[in-house]
């Protein structure tokens, strides 16, 4: 494929330093850290399509974060994305995989038998959605797993506990329920919570959450874990909420009871790893005029609509060159009561300069498929750029 001059330019232009920051006096430690990261964007349009707007230059991240430990009892996390606050304030939205505001949370350990955190940050649901993005090779988490078909932050209360020195991890959470949405206002009309849980197990050791098997394992690790969330919410007749991007397929919010349940699986061995995940959704509205039902009759919907889809993912680590290479396929079906579901495929290619602090990422979209409820302008697409990490 022949890459534009714009992103030759992009790659022979770039130029880094490194730097970490840590200030302490003594009780009090505090690193500050960020990310910087832009890529070029270039769509291939179907056939009638002329709007090339998104055939552009994009300040992806222009991260700072805060991290402190106070005593042996705190922990916090500060996060933001400059380019993120601007670019939301301009549409008068909140992109849920990109917020401006990414994390405000303090961690308590001095509870004997748990850890509890407070605050505003990612959900401990989804390996994927919880892997850093740093981390990734790819500049665009799956569709299942960025947060337009479950909230992926949010703002509440978690207890968690590790066991078998952090080889199994439990999460138990309860949130206002809104996602990114719950930093603007009130709660729902039913002032109802959504509740969250997480286990996870790793074998033989400990497995952090991340993708690629950078340190080329001698021997296999494996992880499994299993999710659940669940909410039971009261909207404006026959809308979602809220109603704008946030909400793009009215699936995170719906007037009425909503059950989301997963697992996912990863692997690592001599610097191959993979992943798998799979999520479903079962949407039960209250009325039976709601968007979900599409219009069909009570006997027709039973009463619910189910929506989910999987993702699975093969990596390669190429030590010799610091190269890594990835692929990815992904399956989702919005509503089972519209026929068909969409089918995407994805590839990868990240240069290490210096690990993941500095990496040039190149990104490939392939639309296999995609649901009539869902047309999209491009069936291909390629991401380049450079992301940069001062830690």
């Amino acid at each position: 494929m022949k890459l534009p001059l714009q992103a030759i330019i992009l790659l022979s232009t770039a130029t880094v330093s490194f730097a970490q920051v840590t200030i302490s006096n003594g009780n009090h430690v505090l690193e500050i850290s960020g990310n910087i990261s832009t890529y070029y964007n270039d769509r291939h349009l179907k056939a009638g399509e002329e709007d090339q707007s998104k055939n552009r230059f994009k300040l992806r991240d222009a991260q700072i974060e805060l991290e402190g430990r106070v005593g042996s009892d705190f922990e916090y996390g500060l996060k933001l994305d400059v380019a993120d606050m601007a670019a939301n304030n301009t549409t008068n939205t909140v992109d849920p995989e990109n917020p401006g505001l990414m994390e405000a949370s303090v961690l308590y350990k001095g509870f004997h038998f748990f850890d509890i955190e407070m605050g505003y940050g990612k959900l401990y649901y989804s390996r994927n959605a919880l892997v850093p993005f740093g981390y990734s090779p790819y500049w665009q988490r799956p569709e299942l797993t960025r947060g337009s078909i479950f909230s992926t932050r949010d703002v509440g209360v978690t207890l968690m506990k590790n066991f078998w020195k952090q080889r199994a991890n439990v999460y138990i959470g309860a949130y206002t329920g809104l996602g990114e949405l719950s930093l603007l206002g009130d709660n729902d009309a039913s002032g109802q919570l959504e509740y969250v849980g997480r286990i996870d197990v790793s074998y033989p050791a400990r497995y952090r959450y991340r993708e690629i098997d950078d340190r080329h394992s001698p021997i296999p690790m494996f992880s499994l874990g299993i999710n659940g969330r669940y909410a039971n919410k009261k909207l404006p007749t026959g809308e979602s909420f809220p109603t704008d991007a946030a909400s793009e397929y009215g699936l995170k919010v719906i007037d009425g009871t909503r059950l989301v349940y997963g697992f996912d699986a990863s692997f690592q061995y001599m610097g191959f790893s993979g992943q798998f995940e799979m999520h479903q959704i079962k949407s039960e509205p209250q009325y039976d005029n709601d968007p979900l039902f599409m219009n069909l009759t009570p006997q027709q919907t039973k009463g619910y609509v189910l929506s989910g889809g999987y993702i699975a993912q093969a990596n390669y680590f190429i030590k010799n060159w610091k190269t890594i290479v990835s692929a990815r396929y992904e399956e989702l079906d919005l509503n089972d009561l519209v026929a068909g579901n969409s089918e995407r495929f994805s590839s990868a290619i990240a240069y290490q300069i210096n690990g993941y602090n500095a990496m040039i990422k190149f990104q490939y979209f392939n639309i296999i498929k995609e649901e009539s409820i869902d047309p999209l302008k491009w069936d291909e697409q390629f991401r380049i750029g450079m992301q940069f990490q001062f830690k």
